[in-house]
């Protein structure tokens, strides 16, 4: 089956694989971490609950979604409640779930999520998965590092990158940035035959999506494979920006700081186009887009986050939130803002 082909989402083979994630944060909160206890009486707010299990921004906003989520904790008149099927992990309940969650409490999985909850991820590592971090080089640096981890994302990117394509304006010059693959700017290519783009990632990455420029013909003549720092260096103008599967491996800071950035490489009227999952506004789900966020935890400075969390760095650099929402497969959706003439 060709992307082309693609109508079936197969949306529970993800489920299925981040679902695991769900068992970890439900372990660590019940047995370790002890949230029901503290939220039992009903008298803490998000922040104050936070404060009382000495937690960070970033595992609070992965935890309690999730516990949200699952139907175990609510928010009424801004007060965390546990719900009457949390109540069953509560010590009070005499028929409580405790003992039976404990089973699973000293899961190898189970302690690494705990002691990333309580640090922010683990004490002194470096090196996060394939996101650079300050103290240590990049992996997509490495060339086999680099190539197996594009390829691993390529099955992802040949499913959705026709979807996205078609969902996003034909306009001049399109600026792919962490392009991974490139098929998603390939596919936009194709569809707009008198369009440019520009694609953004490291030279080792680039490698890559050079070799897969080869199925689709011509277009190779209207890209441009600029290898770069998205942090720091300067980013070409661009009519539309696409930011595909990236914001999520950055903490909140860093999203701000990238959505400067973008925006002030956006000609007038230009768009920056987001295609990611997305957690609900209100912060309670859903199930498959906390697992996932979860999943980002553990391998990223990430997580996910809301589109309202979104439209709020929008509004800070200029941007305005458009209505656009783009459902594509496997979670994902595709939102946009747009720069003021």
């Amino acid at each position: 089956m060709t992307s082309q082909d693609a109508v079936i989402d197969p949306v529970s083979i993800t489920r299925a694989l981040r679902g695991v994630y769900s068992t970890r944060l439900l372990c660590a909160a019940v047995c370790h971490l002890k949230v029901f206890e503290h939220a039992v009486d009903g008298s803490h707010t998000l922040e104050s609950l936070q404060a009382e299990l000495g937690l960070a921004e970033r595992p609070t906003n992965v935890l309690l979604p999730a516990l949200r989520a699952m139907g175990l904790l609510t928010l009424e008149a801004d007060c965390v409640v546990v719900t009457d099927a949390g109540r069953y992990l509560c010590e009070r309940e005499p028929c409580n779930l405790i003992n039976y969650i404990g089973g699973e409490a000293n899961d190898p999985g189970v302690l690494e999520m705990v002691e990333r909850l309580r640090h922010d991820g683990l004490p002194g590592e470096t090196g996060i998965s394939f996101v650079k971090d300050d103290a240590a080089p990049s992996p997509m640096d490495d060339p086999e590092a680099a190539r197996r981890f594009t390829l691993a994302l390529a099955g992802r990117a040949r499913l959705l990158s026709p979807l996205v394509a078609r969902a996003m304006p034909s306009t001049g010059h399109l600026l792919d940035i962490a392009c991974g693959t490139g098929f998603f700017a390939f596919e936009w290519l194709r569809l707009n035959p008198a369009a440019r783009a520009t694609l953004i990632d490291t030279s080792e990455v680039l490698a890559v999506a050079r070799e897969f420029s080869a199925e689709y013909g011509d277009v190779i003549d209207r890209i441009d494979f600029l290898p770069a720092n998205m942090l720091v260096d300067p980013l070409p103008e661009a009519d539309l920006i696409l930011a595909g599967s990236l914001f999520h491996d950055w903490p909140t800071g860093t999203c701000a700081d990238l959505m400067r950035r973008f925006a002030a490489a956006l000609h007038p009227d230009g768009q920056l186009f987001i295609h990611d999952v997305y957690l609900n506004d209100s912060m309670d789900g859903s199930l498959p887009a906390t697992d996932y966020s979860a999943q980002l935890f553990q391998h990223t400075k990430g997580r996910l986050y809301s589109r309202a969390e979104y439209e709020s760095w929008m509004t800070a650099t200029g941007l305005t939130p458009t209505d656009h929402h783009t459902p594509t497969q496997l979670e994902y959706a595709l939102i946009a803002g747009r720069k003021p003439e």
